[in-house]
């Protein structure tokens, strides 16, 4: 039987995958999936919560990049503004003043209009007469403000009036009247007007329905869907509200000063919707927007109406929500499942690939008048997928750990050569591999009896130091130590690479390791059990490979040269020499640079060989490199 090399190869490293064990994946991703669920739960309820803060700043960003539009030539505003005020000189203007008012726009041709100003309580008989004979000259809708509770106050339910402020009985008579609550985010900046609110006698118009109603003299129909329009349908969102779509900053609708009506200027309201309003300084209620930081609260109905006629209304509603949530238990879900079962790095890619994929979708359908929520599935999977991420990071760090305390005790029990090479690509050998490579064997004569004599403890210590010597030899010779016999060791060179000095340092280290071992043989006093210390050494070409099952396996080096090696210690042993070596060992040695001269040459016969070898033998007292000094030795 020929011998082999034998190396239990390192277990391939998984630092490609993730080091989460299954049971803390499962955990995160079910914990994740709740906690998204959870988000989407209350987004598709309207319930309101930290991420519409998010949501606002989002919402603000597509609103810019989508930049100003033109707001429908149907309707203008018609401004009680600075001018106004300082021209007629007070405010607020007396009802007779605002009858006036009102015929000049009827005379302008204004096809109805819309009242934002509240007409609460008496003034005088004639102004109020006559203000509400102004109302009756063409179709009109005056504000009413309601109180409701801060809880219905949202995007999510229909509004239920808990008390209502609007005009005289004298005016309701002349005119319709419209409900002018709107929904601000945190911020304060108007999102949503509800369309309908529930008061004790019923479902209540809002302003902007009601004028749109005044207007195109029909009456809108709301539906599950939304509000019908004539052939058309708005959708809506929860709760019967409309998502504003704003036209640009203040004025983006056409605005006229009150003043210029009043003086007679020339001014063309054909076919058109005016809405009456405050915009002087410090008068009526203003509102930030994306726009304008100081947008009056008469634009903000305008805007409302303006949606209503030329449908452009940011489209939100339950289908629109449901797209949300998909998206955000989508995103969770392919986000904890790349960083639990992917490399790291693509997984952070992928991740932060599929948020940026939504932002971006969500700019595009924006574009078309489509509200997706670009904040939920940041919300929904952002946490989770943290705090997965430093977990994984953790258990990396402790697989790390435990691999590089493997890997320091593999060291121990193989050569640190093949030991680094196989950490390295663990799909080192796989395949069979041939290349030449310098063997050595070593032994020693006269241990059995020794052992006998020592006992198994004393043996066990006699063996280390003479492995120590051995590994400490063939490390400064650039070799690797193969494998360990008792009292013998195989050595290689040019393993698992080899290069053209391998002959020579195979050659070196034959007589610097015969000197060591025999020198520490010498001093530990056991020069008279131990009688010889022999080498040999043989350089052709080995195959290298993994032997063994799929689950366990070890590296062989095979062939005729190992085979030859080891029997060359017979051959030292026949011959009376410390050392031999092959012909073609001395030979290879001295075209690398390192000549060795034997004092004999012998052609011998190699047990289990045909052919002949010739080898050179040297006694222990021939040693050609006794000027140089081994390494450490221990």
């Amino acid at each position: 039987m020929g011998r082999t090399a034998r190396h239990e190869p390192v277990e391939p490293l998984r630092a490609m995958t993730s080091a989460l064990p299954r049971w803390v994946a499962a955990i995160a991703l079910l914990t994740g999936l709740f906690w998204a669920a959870l988000l989407c739960q209350q987004h598709l309820a309207g319930k309101a919560s930290v991420i519409d803060r998010f949501e606002t700043v989002l919402l603000d960003l597509r609103i810019t990049l989508a930049g100003k539009r033109p707001a429908p030539k149907d309707i203008a505003i018609i401004a009680i503004d600075d001018r106004t005020v300082s021209e007629i000189g007070t405010y607020p203007l007396n009802r007779n003043t605002l009858a006036e008012l009102i015929i000049r726009i009827r005379e302008a041709g204004a096809e109805a209009l819309a009242v934002d100003i509240l007409l609460s309580g008496e003034t005088t008989a004639k102004d109020d007469a006559a203000l509400a004979a102004a109302l009756e000259t063409l179709p009109a809708v005056i504000a009413v403000a309601a109180r409701v509770s801060e809880a219905e106050q949202t995007a999510s339910a229909v509004p239920v009036v808990r008390e209502a402020l609007g005009p005289e009985a004298r005016f309701t008579d002349a005119a319709s009247v419209g409900l002018v609550n709107i929904v601000t985010d945190g911020g304060g900046t108007p999102r949503h007007i509800p369309l309908l609110f529930l008061s004790g006698t019923g479902l209540q118009p809002s302003f902007s329905l009601k004028a749109l109603e005044r207007f195109s003299g029909q009456t809108p129909s709301v539906t599950e869907e939304g509000v019908r329009i004539g052939g058309r349908v708005q959708p809506l969102d929860l709760g019967w509200h409309l998502a504003l779509n704003y036209y640009g900053p203040a004025e983006a609708i056409e605005t006229i000063s009150a003043a210029s009506l009043l003086n007679g200027d020339p001014v063309n309201l054909e076919g058109r919707l005016a809405v009456l309003g405050v915009t002087a300084t410090a008068v009526g209620d203003r509102f930030a927007t994306p726009f304008d930081p100081v947008m009056p609260g008469v634009e903000i109905q305008a805007t409302g109406i303006a949606n209503l006629i030329d449908g452009s209304a940011l489209r939100r509603n339950g289908a629109i929500r449901l797209s949300d949530a998909a998206a955000a238990l989508t995103i969770t879900l392919l986000g904890l499942a790349s960083v639990a079962f992917l490399p790291l790095a693509p997984a952070v890619i992928l991740y932060l690939a599929l948020l940026a994929g939504w932002l971006a979708l969500t700019i595009v359908l924006f574009g078309q008048g489509q509200w997706l929520n670009a904040a939920l599935p940041f919300a929904a999977s952002l946490p989770p997928v943290i705090v997965l991420l430093l977990s994984r990071q953790v258990f990396e760090r402790l697989r790390s750990q435990k691999l590089a305390r493997a890997s320091e005790a593999l060291g121990r029990f193989q050569s640190p050569k093949l030991a680094s090479r196989v950490a390295e690509d663990p799909s080192f050998l796989a395949d069979p591999k041939e290349q030449s490579a310098a063997m050595l064997f070593i032994d020693l004569s006269g241990y059995t009896g020794l052992s006998e004599e020592l006992g198994p403890v004393r043996t066990r210590d006699f063996l280390k130091d003479f492995h120590t010597i051995v590994v400490d030899v063939v490390s400064q010779c650039d070799g690797v130590v193969l494998d360990f016999m008792g009292d013998g060791a195989m050595l290689g060179f040019g393993i698992p690479d080899a290069s053209k000095d391998d002959p020579g340092n195979a050659a070196r280290c034959c007589f610097l390791l015969e000197r060591a071992v025999r020198e520490w043989i010498e001093n530990a006093g056991m020069g008279a059990r131990i009688s010889r210390v022999r080498v040999g050494a043989h350089v052709g070409p080995v195959v290298l490979s993994r032997l063994g099952h799929d689950r366990q396996q070890q590296i062989a080096a095979t062939g005729d040269c190992v085979n030859v090696a080891s029997r060359l210690l017979e051959v030292a042993k026949n011959h009376d020499a410390s050392v031999v070596l092959s012909s073609d060992l001395i030979h290879t040695a001295g075209m690398s640079g390192t000549e060795f001269v034997p004092p004999r040459q012998e052609t011998v016969a190699i047990r289990g060989r045909q052919q002949e070898l010739t080898v050179g033998l040297w006694r222990s007292d021939e040693d050609p490199l006794e000027s140089e000094t081994p390494g450490n030795t221990g």
